[in-house]
């Protein structure tokens, strides 16, 4: 035996493990075709949340005036952010490289195959002890509207550009569709979103979905709901409802898919598993492995954020999920003091409760990605809301939002 673990997959759910099972003394072989870090680092979460950061720097310079502080800027070097996207996933890169090396995981850098439950040919055949499929996944295609990197794009495409479009159209709503729709719209581009659903970001809470709406309409991104792509023929797109759009290209933001692997093991785990395709979910089921549990997780204590201006985070049941047994609070954030001082004062903090304990709340505000960690814990740890009462929350805060929702109850 060349290793007791052989992990198929360098991103959070592989690394995660493979770190954990070598800090415990087995002998970790972690196979990555291409760069650790897998979708999240080189391709997803950080390269976009850094574009995020610079068309919202980019877009508040014109609000500078109202800050008494005055400014000329009107054009931005698409190029040089792209730079500073790059250059921001490489110091990670390169820091989780190391943190892997150091942790005395033996890293392959090739494709691999499984030969059998114990075999897994790569650079050379390795015997291993047990094998651990983390293989994550790929941008989800539609018959017809098939990926070809010029006018019908993907998430990794998009992230290949040196200029940015006049104008784009994006297809889904969830994360991926909304984050590119701000990235654009802060940046000048024209945006249009396509959704099958009744609603933008259909997993969300309806009030958040409802609010979303409204913040998009204020700034002038367009989009067609309970409607789809019925043509596309020399860059017009025709929808169902008769809409006609001619865009510089399509963005295909409606999931994304497990990357198959033949395989004859058991355990899969992170995004290739088909189950919540979050970064963080795929981390805590690998904690769970090297601690030789079950990956099992309660989903509804799986938070989800999507960032940029305001930012919107949520956790656990959703109004539209509940019946007159649950009791729900809203508090708007024009409400604290703080939202005023940054002038930040969009959104909401909307918390669902039954026999005296938090099941379910839905954030929009900046700093919505911290806030719902803080309910996260009390939910996770079956904190009463009359205990919660007793916090002592400081003044001024986004935070103390949360203490003046539960208090309304």
């Amino acid at each position: 035996m060349d290793f007791e673990f052989g992990i198929i997959g360098g991103g959070p759910a592989g690394y995660t493990l493979a770190m954990s099972l070598a800090k415990k003394g087995h002998t970790v072989c972690l196979f990555e075709k291409e760069n650790l870090g897998g979708t999240c680092l080189n391709r997803g979460c950080i390269p976009t949340k850094s574009l995020i950061h610079s068309s919202e720097v980019f877009k508040k310079h014109f609000e500078l005036n109202s800050f008494g502080i005055k400014t000329d800027i009107t054009e931005f070097d698409f190029t040089k952010i792209a730079q500073k996207r790059d250059l921001t996933v490489e110091k990670i890169r390169k820091s989780l490289e190391l943190a892997v090396k150091n942790s005395g995981v033996t890293v392959i850098k090739a494709e691999a195959n499984i030969i059998d439950k114990n075999k897994i040919s790569a650079d050379k055949e390795y015997i291993v002890n047990e094998i651990i499929i983390a293989t994550g996944s790929k941008p989800k295609e539609i018959q017809g509207l098939e990926f070809d990197g010029e006018f019908i794009l993907n998430s990794d495409d998009v992230l290949k550009l040196n200029k940015l479009p006049k104008s784009v159209l994006i297809v889904g709503s969830g994360a991926i569709g909304i984050e590119w729709a701000r990235i654009f719209s802060n940046f000048g581009v024209d945006v249009s979103i396509i959704e099958l659903a009744e609603h933008l970001i259909p997993l969300a809470d309806i009030d958040v979905s409802k609010r979303i709406e409204r913040i998009f309409k204020q700034n002038k991104i367009k989009f067609y709901l309970k409607d789809k792509i019925q043509s596309v023929s020399d860059k017009t797109v025709v929808l169902d409802s008769g809409v006609t759009l001619q865009p510089d290209f399509v963005l295909m933001a409606i999931g994304r898919t497990p990357n198959e692997i033949k395989h004859d093991v058991s355990k899969i785990i992170g995004d290739a598993c088909g189950e919540i395709q979050l970064a963080h979910y795929a981390i805590s089921q690998a904690y769970k492995i090297a601690e030789n549990q079950e990956p099992i997780i309660d989903k509804q204590l799986v938070p989800s954020v999507i960032y940029g201006e305001p930012e919107i985070a949520w956790v656990g049941i959703r109004e539209q999920d509940c019946d007159e047994s649950y009791n729900k609070v809203s508090l708007p954030i024009t409400a604290l003091g703080k939202s005023w001082c940054d002038d930040s004062i969009e959104g909401f903090i909307k918390i669902i409760t039954k026999n005296n304990l938090i099941v379910g709340a839905h954030i929009i505000s900046k700093e919505a990605s911290a806030l719902i960690h803080q309910i996260l814990l009390a939910m996770q740890f079956n904190i009463k809301i009359d205990d919660l009462k007793k916090v002592c929350f400081a003044h001024p805060t986004y935070s103390e939002g949360i203490f003046e929702t539960i208090c309304r109850l």
